[in-house]
């Protein structure tokens, strides 16, 4: 089979229709994204915030990734994604595998290994009078592909962002709080949601890996934590973590950790680069593991504008690829 290509790419709200106030227009996104979907050269990819479209008379579908993969290696590759009950897909901020082989099998879960929390707000005002739940926004789309050597799974996963919950009464406007304690508590309610999801993709894994122990398992995308935060090392299952050496073959491996440190950042804010898009392997790949790199030459400053939330054509994500020999 030879050389095979696994891509994340958060390309941050790909959308027909631009937000306000003056956004780039999809055309203008294109001319900058598509040459780096070029530059993957991959065979697999995991993309995070794809938002749909509508047609006359169609259910909603995907029309803006399907231009941006015009031309490219993907024009024609299999297009898996996040959907609600109904036979469409999400109006915004899908996850979406595309891939060059064929798909045995699709499961989202969304809370169905791991249960809402439940958590009665203290700065909310009104006030809570009983605990509420705490529901994550984005399901986890896990997608079993068949390669000529045998099957592989893939995790697409976009985990709650670090931007703090709305609490009733606590904000004055988008970008302003009335109190720190009402900041406080809703970066604690987005740390609550992110860590649900990162528990359900753990048992994701371990379930998997509980069917076939030496099932091959990437878990890639938008983790929303840098390597060292513990919504990244509850998925990855470290023997340190765990003190128990029999988890050894069931720990993931991230493969950034080849790449040299100062170029190790996939978003860049406030003049400092972070790694949060990773992509996670289990160690029997690590056989067919050749490399990794890291397209973030042109990232902007995501902080630049200071929270006016000034859109570019380009993502605020860079992606990441990672190379694997199955010859």
């Amino acid at each position: 089979m030879g050389t095979v290509r696994v891509a994340t790419f958060n390309v941050e709200n790909l959308d027909e229709t631009p937000p306000a106030p003056a956004p780039p227009t999809l055309a203008e996104r294109l001319a900058v994204l598509r040459p780096q979907i070029v530059r993957l050269r991959a065979d697999i990819v995991c993309f995070q915030e794809i938002h749909g479209q509508e047609r006359p008379g169609q259910p909603r579908g995907l029309h803006a990734l399907t231009e941006l993969l015009a031309g490219t290696n993907l024009e024609k590759a299999t297009l898996v994604s996040t959907k609600p009950d109904h036979d469409a897909v999400f109006n915004e901020r899908n996850l979406v595998v595309a891939t060059l082989f064929p798909v045995a099998d699709v499961e989202q879960i969304h809370n169905d290994l791991v249960a809402e929390p439940v958590y009665r707000r203290l700065t909310a005002n009104p006030v809570d009078t009983a605990p509420i739940s705490i529901g994550v926004e984005r399901p986890v789309l896990h997608v079993r592909l068949t390669l000529p050597d045998g099957p592989l799974h893939i995790i697409n996963v976009h985990l709650k962002s670090k931007i703090p919950t709305d609490i009733p009464g606590q904000k004055i406007d988008n970008f302003t709080w009335r109190t720190a304690g009402g900041w406080a508590e809703g970066s604690f309610i987005s740390s609550m949601k992110r860590m649900a999801q990162a528990v359900e993709v753990r048992l994701i894994v371990d379930r998997i890996l509980d069917a076939d122990p030496n099932a091959r398992v990437i878990v890639a995308g938008d983790f929303n934590a840098t390597p060292d935060e513990i919504p990244v090392l509850a998925i990855r299952g470290q023997v340190e973590d765990t003190g128990n050496p029999a988890l050894g073959q069931r720990v993931l491996v991230p493969i950034e950790h080849t790449i040299p440190e100062p170029a190790r950042y996939t978003l860049y804010h406030q003049g400092r680069g972070q790694m949060l898009d990773h992509m996670l392997i289990s160690r029997n790949l690590l056989a067919h593991y050749r490399g990794s790199e890291i397209h973030n030459e042109i990232l902007h400053d995501e902080s630049a504008a200071f929270a006016d939330d000034r859109k570019y054509p380009e993502s605020d994500h860079a992606p990441v690829v990672a190379t694997f020999d199955f010859g």
